[in-house]
């Protein structure tokens, strides 16, 4: 019997492509719905971007960083939770990060298991209690 319940939605952004197939496939085996881009633009300009449970984005991005791009989000009243990647957290990026909406910063190059408890502890905060 087929169940109804969808998997949750997780949005990846980031410019490098082996780095998506990479994030892809580790959420994609751990049961999440996954969709990728390769930049912020691509990202705000895709269709139903309402409907993510959760974004995990990169911080290094041309054009746009990933705060900016969690700054956009907040703006368009996009509440899901953003997960930022980074291989250079410092005190300044914590304090853009938190001002922009960011709910956790993931360091590179380690982040394997450490994504998916971000994700789902992230997506699970955002879901009311069951009844």
């Amino acid at each position: 019997m087929p169940s109804s319940i969808r998997a949750p939605l997780v949005y990846v952004i980031d410019d490098d492509a082996d780095v998506l197939r990479s994030l892809r496939f580790l959420l994609e085996a751990d049961g999440f719905e996954v969709r990728t881009f390769r930049s912020g633009e691509a990202l705000l300009n895709g269709l139903a971007i309402g409907s993510a449970d959760c974004f995990v984005i990169d911080y290094r991005m041309p054009h746009m960083t990933g705060v900016e791009l969690a700054s956009a989000l907040r703006k368009r009243k996009i509440g899901a939770p953003i997960i930022l990647i980074t291989g250079s957290p410092n005190r300044k990026l914590l304090t853009d990060a938190a001002a922009a909406g960011i709910s956790h910063i993931l360091p590179k190059p380690h982040i394997g298991e450490s994504l998916l408890t971000h994700v789902r502890a992230a997506i699970d905060a955002e879901r009311p209690p069951s009844a």
